[in-house]
């Protein structure tokens, strides 16, 4: 018969999960499967993991405008994909799953913990069996997979590069001394600092919409965020320029959107299948392979970026201090079918540069406070902005 996890075991998966500064084990998972066995499946069937859709497929994901329309694109795509089973507009089903990253905006990324701020909340909704699929920003999702899981899809890519947004400048090294520029990035911290030491970068949280508003209050000098983001709201009015990668080298993974399901789940995984892009496949395995190499999340300023030209693969990464003093830099050429062993090997090559204590390189200057605006007293919503009077 069915065979659902229990409440008391999911509210002591999610307890371990959501805490502010808290690490995800691998034992946390172990744990829920040793006391509800079953727990990968929606309906046991005597194989681990296997799906048989009696209902909607659910599709679980953050509540931000940006990840909806990532959810959406994917539902739209399931359907067009799978007319006659998944056409009809309710064969689809989108879950909004609040997570930590989403509804703590005070604190620079770096304080909350670094892995899995935007995911955690997600995999447990997927490890219960309440959604079938997690539709995700690859640049958010941690090299290591919770146990249970995969993440077989990602769609095509769009555009990876930054895109900076200004009422004052055309580009970051065109900012005069003392700007203040809004970023929770230690990457884009680092790569800014490096070419215009004078100006200040200060913790920028929330969504797209979020940020926009805060940097319209005059609160900081200019913004970057990834232009794809934009470019899937229909946003692009807003931005001043598109930078280049050799003057803002994208994070691992931008711009792409990858779907996650649960590993040996026949049915979803021929479902993700028809809709993997396997060049960008390709390129994000690489990149998250060199990220990977370097144990790097948010806490680190890492660069990389893979893509396929004229069937050769070119890679190239960067990884900086945080106050853009050091920056080591890399390259590769290959092809596809190394693709992980590049990533690998380049990983590999930057954490040989940093000496013997790879800690102490990525020590310095964070992201500093954010500036007071007019959301700084609000209450977030938990979809990456704030509850409105």
């Amino acid at each position: 018969g069915d065979q659902i996890v229990t409440c008391d075991a999911v509210e002591m998966l999610a307890c371990s999960l959501v805490s502010v500064s808290g690490s995800f084990l691998p034992t946390d998972i172990c744990r829920l499967q040793r006391q509800t066995p079953g727990c990968l499946d929606r309906h046991a069937s005597g194989t681990l993991g296997i799906t048989m859709l009696d209902g909607p497929l659910k599709v679980g994901t953050r509540g931000s405008p940006l990840a909806l329309a990532q959810a959406y694109e994917t539902k739209r795509r399931l359907a067009a994909a799978f007319p006659d089973e998944l056409g009809a507009d309710d064969a689809v089903e989108i879950k909004i799953i609040k997570t930590t990253g989403d509804m703590v905006l005070d604190k620079a990324l770096k304080e909350l913990g670094g892995k899995g701020l935007f995911t955690k909340e997600l995999d447990v909704q997927l490890l219960n069996g309440e959604v079938d699929i997690c539709v995700h920003s690859m640049k958010d999702v941690p090299t290591w997979l919770v146990p249970g899981t995969v993440l077989p899809c990602n769609l095509e890519r769009e555009d990876t590069r930054d895109a900076w947004i200004s009422p004052n400048a055309a580009s970051p090294s065109e900012l005069p001394a003392g700007s203040i520029i809004g970023t929770a990035s230690l990457r884009r911290q680092a790569q800014i600092l490096a070419r215009n030491p004078d100006v200040k970068c200060v913790n920028f949280r929330g969504n797209v919409q979020t940020r926009l508003k805060k940097l319209q209050e005059g609160v900081v000098d200019a913004t970057l965020l990834a232009y794809a983001g934009l470019n899937r709201m229909n946003m692009t009015e807003h931005l001043t320029s598109v930078l280049e990668f050799d003057e803002m080298l994208p994070a691992v993974a931008q711009g792409a959107i990858g779907i996650q399901c649960r590993e040996g789940d026949a049915e979803i995984l021929r479902y993700l299948d028809a809709l993997n892009h396997e060049e960008t496949k390709l390129a994000v395995d690489c990149e998250r392979a060199f990220l990977a190499a370097l144990d790097g999340n948010c806490r680190t300023p890492i660069a990389g970026q893979a893509r396929l030209v004229e069937g050769q693969l070119l890679f190239q990464g960067l990884i900086a201090k945080p106050d853009g003093s050091i920056i080591f830099e890399t390259s590769r050429a290959g092809t596809p079918a190394d693709a992980v062993q590049m990533g690998a090997d380049a990983g590999a090559e930057l954490k040989g540069k940093c000496g013997d204590d790879f800690e102490t390189f990525f020590a310095g200057d964070d992201v500093a406070p954010e500036p007071v605006s007019s959301m700084s007293s609000k209450t977030t919503d938990g979809l990456g902005g704030y509850v409105e009077a």
